[in-house]
């Protein structure tokens, strides 16, 4: 399908000239157009590379604006330690909301923790927030959750053209998780 036109305006009027190979074509039902294989994989890798994008660029800004979760969908305790794969993105995150943040962990395995789901919660304000960005297009930022029980320093990870990230927390025991970083805002802050 050809499509060209030009468009010269004079001092009085303005005349468009078409160009007479233009030819207009409309698919209809009746009429599909017919695509290789080929084609239709191309296209499918390119929705895909625009919607990794699109998905970075949310995580990133969220990230920059400091309104975000990172859903955990696979914890690590220790440096070589407890590996859990099977848990509940509802119960296991990182958040941050600007200056506060929570770090929770719940296994739900039946063995009742500290916040009594088995788990985990800590809650502070985020303090000394640094962001960097990597020559392969990475982002990571740094920062400390600190309050009367937590003293944390949490590094996180986005890799490039996508929403996933690695969420590295100090503290007594490193903890590791692996997950989605979503934009969030509480609806006190919308």
């Amino acid at each position: 399908m050809t499509l060209g036109a030009t468009a010269q305006v004079s001092p009085n009027r303005a005349d468009i000239e078409t160009d007479d190979s233009v030819k207009l074509e409309i698919a209809t039902p009746n009429d599909p157009l017919q695509e290789s294989e080929q084609e239709i994989k191309n296209q499918k890798k390119l929705l895909l590379k625009h919607n990794d994008e699109v998905a970075f660029a949310k995580a990133s800004n969220s990230l920059r604006r400091g309104y975000f979760v990172v859903l955990a969908d696979y914890v690590q305790l220790g440096d070589m330690g407890y590996r859990r794969y099977d848990i509940s993105k509802n119960s296991n995150f990182v958040l941050v909301q600007n200056e506060d943040g929570i770090i929770q962990f719940s296994f739900n395995d039946g063995n009742p923790g500290v916040n009594g789901l088995g788990g985990w919660t800590g809650k502070g304000k985020v303090r000394n927030k640094r962001i960097t960005y990597q020559d392969n297009g990475d982002v990571n930022m740094q920062y400390q959750l600190i309050s009367g029980t937590v003293n944390a320093n949490v590094f996180i990870t986005l890799f490039h053209n996508s929403k996933r990230a690695i969420v590295r927390i100090t503290g007594s025991v490193p903890i590791t998780i692996q997950g989605e970083i979503l934009p969030y805002r509480d609806k006190d802050h919308r």
